[in-house]
């Protein structure tokens, strides 16, 4: 193997099965080499003035892969964003990178081959990519990820999920995420095909992306719990071919698996933030039992990372008790693009060690397995007593009567938080029959004030629940 950069490894790939498929899409196959000369007829148009940061605003396909290649072997890092995407967002994004050239479907129009051999400047510190996730602040945020990282993570995969040539991922995640992080290089890093469709079909039924998957021979399906979810409810569209799924993003439940159990097939539940690279925890559970709440363990480290849970002081706490699990080793980044206030949970030690603490609480189970609890910033105060959001939640997806719910705290005009319930019933629902199970498992005052029915729980284009798009339930309040 070469240097631990994206590209000297996809160059690797390419030396052992130029004429294996790098790329399969409705329109066609890409070899590993004609995918290695896009990415030099890309890089051959911007190769003498090449900026630090290049933008990628494109339709998914060959070519997207291509051009963030093509930035990756310059040296550079690249920037997506999703054409779909407010345009002050993208110009934000942009702006704050500080890009010097934004690579679109146009720019790589008429492309033609190299005539002069392009040197790999990539380098395993230098910057890989700039993913934006949420702020605190209500604009986005640059997390900056280096390349030896993502080779580690490549690394780290192969090794507990032993693909490679004769695997094909489905490409089904948002560009601006780390699943597509997943998907794309874990794939052309490690030798298997990567299955792309198209906007119409990724947009479509679920029926129309598992008959994608079936006509591509997918073996692997990556993408968030509410994506597991939906597959499972019907099972009967998941080709044969799928060997391999895998969860992330969110909190896996066992109701989401439970028609998937019995096929053969590999389930795991990941954990880890976009600051620490893709994932850093994993755990198979098509063969677990789940824990109490309904939910399953993000299992242990992977390879080349540490994790811990910590107190406040930064100390180990003993197994079976509460901390914040922390992150240490090849994952953790640089950070965030302009330090803003998120960059103190990058903490560094006396002596030197560097982790990210992930807001996350949680605790070591007795087989040294992890339990993730619920964000160390969601607690809130109802009648005077701290109550979890989360487990109110895990609570009610046990509930057979509801397919899918979640619980979420709002302040009512005298600044007090209560609790709202946002629920998919199932076919026999009864509310009395609903309050009865919470109060059968939680105390009354962790029980929720209202009750909201949703024919389906309203997603962002990432995959998660769009906080936006939910109804407020407003309550009135003492002002004494």
């Amino acid at each position: 193997m070469g240097k631990r950069t994206i590209y000297s490894r996809f160059k690797d790939i390419v030396n052992r099965y130029p004429d294996n498929i790098a790329i399969t899409e409705d329109g066609g196959n890409m070899t590993y080499a004609e995918l290695d000369s896009m990415t030099d007829a890309i890089l051959a148009k911007f190769y003498d003035d090449a900026p630090a940061f290049a933008g990628i605003v494109m339709t998914h396909g060959a070519r997207q892969i291509a051009a963030m290649l093509a930035v990756l072997k310059s040296g550079g890092a690249y920037v997506p964003a999703e054409p779909f995407l407010p345009k002050d967002r993208i110009d934000y994004m942009m702006k704050t990178a500080g890009v010097k050239l934004v690579i679109t479907d146009d720019y790589c129009e008429n492309l033609r081959p190299a005539e002069r051999e392009l040197e790999d400047r990539s380098t395993p510190e230098g910057i890989a990519y700039i993913l934006y996730t949420s702020g605190t602040t209500g604009k986005p945020k640059g997390v900056i990820q280096e390349n030896h990282s993502v080779v580690n993570y490549c690394e780290a995969f192969e090794a507990e999920m032993h693909t490679g040539p004769g695997d094909v991922m489905l490409q089904y995640s948002v560009c601006s995420f780390d699943i597509f992080v997943e998907e794309v290089f874990t794939t052309l890093l490690n030798g298997a095909t990567l299955a792309i469709p198209s906007l119409e079909v990724h947009n479509g039924p679920l029926k129309g992306v598992m008959e994608f998957c079936k006509h591509h021979g997918v073996t692997i399906v990556d993408g968030f719990p509410y994506l597991i979810a939906d597959i499972n409810k019907r099972p009967e569209l998941l080709p044969e071919s799928v060997k391999l799924i895998i969860s992330g993003g969110d909190v896996i439940r066992a109701s989401y698996i439970s028609n998937l159990r019995d096929k053969g097939i590999r389930i795991y539940n990941t954990y880890g933030p976009s600051e620490t690279c893709v994932c850093s925890n994993y755990f198979r559970v098509d063969n677990a039992e789940p824990l109490e709440d309904g939910t399953f363990s993000i299992g242990k480290a992977i390879k080349g990372v540490e994790v811990k849970v910590l107190d406040k002081n930064f100390n180990e706490v003993p197994n079976g008790e509460i901390g914040e699990i922390c992150i240490f080793g090849e994952g953790v980044n640089r950070g965030y693009l302009g330090n803003p206030p998120e960059q103190a949970n990058f903490v560094t030690l006396k002596d030197g060690t560097r982790f990210y603490r992930s807001g996350d609480m949680g605790y070591v189970l007795p087989d040294g397995n992890m339990a993730f609890l619920h964000r160390r910033d969601e607690q809130v105060m109802i009648l005077g007593k701290r109550v979890e959001p989360e487990e109110v939640e895990n609570v009610l997806n046990d509930c057979p009567e509801v397919e899918r719910g979640i619980v979420r705290a709002f302040l009512d005009e005298g600044g007090l938080p209560y609790l709202v319930v946002y629920i998919v019933p199932g076919e026999r629902f009864s509310l009395r029959e609903l309050r009865e199970f919470l109060k059968s498992k939680l105390t009354d005052f962790m029980v929720p004030e209202y009750f909201v029915e949703m024919n389906e729980l309203p997603l962002t284009h990432r995959g998660k629940i769009d906080m936006k798009a939910l109804p407020k339930v407003l309550k009135e309040g003492s002002y004494e």
